[in-house]
């Protein structure tokens, strides 16, 4: 099974322009990004998607594989298809499994990745997958900024929202309280087939891609990680997750041709 990473970043995020060259302890975030996720064993290359080139530049100067893509993709999945065909004709063959990686996730580990994949190793029929991980608190329950996501006994997704889902208003203190968590592995030709599909009505309202598989009458696996994670989607995030990576074990890891 031949799987590579993508990660797709761009600097005109609406809430936080110039996101991914942000920098948490001297080292942008997508940076982080692509040290953690190429430690990853399992996967053949990881890559950097990009329209803008002074992100492509920054990756570059680190070692990294990056790859430039049109500016006018809307979707973190578009500019990830795109940069496939790029490397598959690059590479002169075809991937199996594209993992794409979100560049506001710099606290990914290599075991996360590893989680992510090994559910294509044991089912044929599943197609993509997505982890999840706890919540620890109700204020992050109520952050729109993280997706939650309820699941059915299979592990199976049965919706995403930004929304707190399930709903704690009918006398629960307790509920199961998971949130996406933005490493995706999709099947190479069910990365295709996911961008042909038309945007749904949930996945507009949401504002999660994950929507469109579901309503269009197909599976998302998800898979429990015990992993520590963060997004960033603003400033005070940046900070937040900067404090959560005080004393990170992986930072010291990182390699780059310069060092």
């Amino acid at each position: 099974m031949k799987a590579i990473a993508i990660i797709p970043a761009r600097m005109g995020s609406s809430r936080f322009p110039g996101k991914p060259l942000a920098k948490i302890h001297g080292i942008p975030m997508v940076g982080h990004c692509y040290y953690r996720t190429q430690m990853c064993k399992e996967l053949f290359n990881t890559y950097v998607a990009t329209c803008d080139k002074v992100i492509y530049d920054y990756i570059k100067s680190i070692g990294g594989n990056a790859v430039m893509t049109s500016n006018v993709h809307e979707r973190a999945s578009d500019r990830t298809a795109e940069a496939m065909l790029k490397i598959e004709a690059d590479i002169g063959e075809k991937v199996d499994i594209v993992v794409l990686v979100q560049g506001d996730e710099p606290m990914v580990t290599p075991e996360m990745i590893e989680q992510s994949l090994k559910p294509f190793k044991s089912d044929k029929e599943i197609n993509v997958v997505n982890l999840m991980a706890d919540m620890q608190t109700v204020l992050e329950f109520e952050n729109p900024s993280e997706v939650k996501v309820v699941v059915n006994k299979y592990s199976e997704a049965l919706y995403f929202s930004r929304e707190g889902i399930p709903s704690r208003k009918k006398g629960f203190d307790s509920v199961p309280m998971l949130k996406q968590v933005c490493i995706i592995p999709f099947k190479r030709d069910y990365l295709l087939k996911f961008n042909n599909m038309h945007e749904t009505d949930l996945e507009r309202i949401e504002s999660v891609d994950m929507m469109r598989v579901l309503e269009n009458g197909e599976k998302v696996h998800m898979v429990k990680t015990e992993a520590k994670s963060f997004s960033v989607d603003t400033e005070e995030e940046l900070i937040f997750v900067e404090k959560q990576m005080v004393n990170d074990p992986l930072i010291s890891q990182y390699k780059t041709d310069n060092g």
